[in-house]
């Protein structure tokens, strides 16, 4: 009985991640040259813009908010402008500061970005424009540029 009741306590020290909740925060598109910007020959520049941040919810709930802002320019015209903000809610507990640092900033919007991607494509797919299929980012590396730059200019990393 002893061993049972000690292995429950182990179990409650490790650390455990669930994902509970995928969803879109907010969703714009703007196309302000339509439909003369149709009529043009098409020669995007495209622009991004990739932003996260956290917040921690009631007990070991945490929303996770990755924002993509793209902003297409066909020659000096804005042909459109997309935002998405997608948005999960995870469960994450026994983890250290450092560790659960890394994966509020890395790992969760790792998890965030292919739905992110989607929805990106679709609002612009469904605004009669060519597909943007966005290339993949590497969130580990982001973050850990983020905590050099951190580091350099004296700032304390986020606290949790």
């Amino acid at each position: 009985m002893t061993d049972q009741a000690n292995n429950g306590a182990a179990a409650e020290n490790e650390p455990q991640f669930s994902l509970q909740r995928i969803y879109v925060r907010d969703l714009s598109f703007e196309a302000p040259k339509s439909p003369a910007i149709f009529r043009q020959q098409w020669e995007p520049s495209v622009s991004l813009d990739l932003n996260t941040r956290q917040k921690g919810l009631e007990g070991d709930f945490h929303e996770v908010v990755l924002t993509l802002s793209v902003t297409v320019k066909n020659g000096e015209e804005v042909a459109f402008i997309a935002e998405v903000q997608q948005a999960g809610i995870f469960l994450i507990k026994g983890l250290d500061e450092g560790s659960m640092s890394h994966t509020l900033g890395a790992f969760c919007p790792n998890i965030l970005f292919p739905y992110a991607r989607e929805t990106l494509d679709s609002l612009v797919t469904r605004g009669s424009f060519p597909a943007l299929m966005l290339a993949p980012v590497n969130f580990d590396m982001l973050y850990a540029q983020e905590l050099q730059r951190m580091q350099e200019s004296g700032e304390a990393p986020p606290a949790q």
